[in-house]
């Protein structure tokens, strides 16, 4: 097999292109600005001055609630990141404040990790507008990438030809693929004549659909709503965002996924096993259509097991690993990747095959905690094809002991399992003798009543004062 890497220059990359101007390519370009480089990302769509949901981002009229994770490296890539989404509507939310239903039960309230919600248009055009700004990054809009070429610069030192439809080709020392699910990077490496890399893949056949609902924040008891999605029964959640609005989403799989018919929408919603989403609906003022959402297969392309992988290219985002985005893991893993490439690029030459390849094992690595989770919970339902890893099967007999002890009202169980879920810490973390002893104390002396239900639509609403009942603390 002959080598399309080189064997590198060790020279700094001075041109850089991403190929999508998503969330995963702006925060790879924002990782990559610096002095005496160029970063050109170049976006298929062609992109509003305002915030507005386009083509390439079919997910973008669903719920997005960025992880903590997400805001604390977003934040480090962009600082000031989260007072300008604040600044611009995003709407705070504690995720201990949520009402959530899960397999076992209502989880506790308690204070927990700060977020912000938004719709996914808004986050793209505060994160857009500020890498814009920096130095050296400029936006190529509406311009199609039809493929990739290595050339010789002149000088013994490969460098990539970025195709573009009906523009001039950009020359880069080192190319991105961000361009998400779709990307057609397997196409072009296949006409380079490397080898095809692994996919993985867990599709349950899952399928969303979201209708924008206006409603006061103030007028709801709980932050947002999550009614979990079981392995026999649909769920749904509904999250604030800007301008006084709720995106209220049912989620189903196989051949119970939600219609796009509004009314059989609302009464999807009224069967679910508890109907504080229908309650919500019924309180608010609907608008605008369903919008029905059903790419949600987990797909992770091993590209970091490709032999002979050439110097000055690396992948991310959902064009490396995609996930359900029920689980809103994605932004997080993009971001964290984005920061994986920015360190990548300070320690090591990624114009060379060795350095390449090196990034794509440490981004590889920022995803499997995710895919983990998203997957293990995927598998569960009979909807997908295969069966739970035994150590994720495991892993989930320990972490609903944990779960059940919330459904009782222990906010220090729930809190550690949140604190796994939002990438905030390891997930050995919650095997500590100090929740172990939780465990055996609430099995010898009993778990104590159940959290009870919250109230969902403040009676205000109805012409009462009286607000959500308080939740019992262990």
């Amino acid at each position: 097999m002959t080598s399309h890497g080189g064997t590198g220059s060790g020279r700094t990359p001075g041109d850089v292109v991403v190929v999508g101007g998503s969330l995963a390519g702006l925060l790879a370009a924002a990782a990559l600005a610096g002095p005496g480089r160029t970063v050109t990302v170049v976006e298929r769509d062609a992109v509003a001055d305002a915030p507005a949901p386009r083509p390439g981002v079919p997910q973008g009229r669903q719920p997005h609630a960025l992880l903590y994770r997400s805001l604390v490296a977003v934040e480090e890539l962009l600082p000031g990141f989260g007072d300008d989404l604040r600044a611009a509507g995003g709407v705070p939310v504690d995720t201990g404040a949520l009402a959530w239903l899960g397999e076992l039960g209502w989880s506790p309230r308690a204070e927990q990790f700060p977020v912000l919600s938004a719709s996914r248009p808004l986050i793209d055009h505060v994160v857009r507008t500020r890498v814009r700004r920096l130095p050296g990054v400029r936006t190529v809009d509406g311009a199609r990438v039809t493929g990739l070429r290595r050339e010789d610069d002149g000088a013994g030192a490969p460098r990539w030809s970025v195709a573009l439809e009906g523009r001039d080709a950009l020359p880069a020392d080192l190319v991105v693929d961000a361009s998400g699910r779709a990307s057609r990077l397997p196409v072009w490496l296949d006409a380079l004549g490397v080898p095809a890399a692994a996919v993985e893949q867990v599709d349950a056949r899952i399928g969303y659909a979201t209708r924008t609902l206006r409603l006061p924040v103030d007028a709801v008891g709980p932050a947002g709503v999550v009614i979990a999605q079981l392995p026999d029964q649909p769920g749904g959640i509904a999250l604030p965002v800007e301008d006084g609005r709720w995106l209220v989403t049912a989620a189903g799989a196989g051949d119970r996924r939600p219609p796009r018919d509004p009314d059989a929408w609302r009464a999807y919603l009224g069967a679910l096993r508890d109907p504080a989403l229908a309650e919500l609906v019924d309180a608010g003022e609907l608008e605008g259509d369903v919008v029905v959402h059903r790419q949600t297969a987990n797909v992770r392309h091993r590209y970091d097991r490709v032999p002979d992988w050439p110097g000055g290219l690396v992948v991310v985002g959902d064009a490396l690993c995609a996930f359900d985005p029920v689980y809103g893991q994605g932004v997080a893993v993009a971001a964290l990747e984005a920061l994986a490439l920015r360190d990548a690029a300070r320690r090591d030459d990624l114009t060379t095959p060795r350095g390449a390849r090196r990034f794509l094992r440490r981004a590889v690595r920022v995803g499997a905690l995710p895919w983990a989770i998203a997957t293990g919970e995927d598998l569960r339902l009979p909807t997908s094809e295969g069966r739970v890893p035994r150590t994720t099967a495991l892993a989930g007999v320990w972490t609903g002991q944990l779960a059940r002890l919330g459904t009782h009202g222990d906010t220090v169980a729930h809190t550690a399992l949140a604190r796994v879920y939002h990438l905030m810490a390891s997930p050995l973390s919650v095997y500590r003798p100090s929740l172990v002893a939780r465990v055996l104390r609430a099995r010898l002396r009993g778990y104590g009543p159940p959290v009870p239900r919250p109230q969902v639509v403040r009676n205000a609403v109805r012409g009462d004062a009286d607000v959500s009942p308080p939740v019992p603390r262990p």
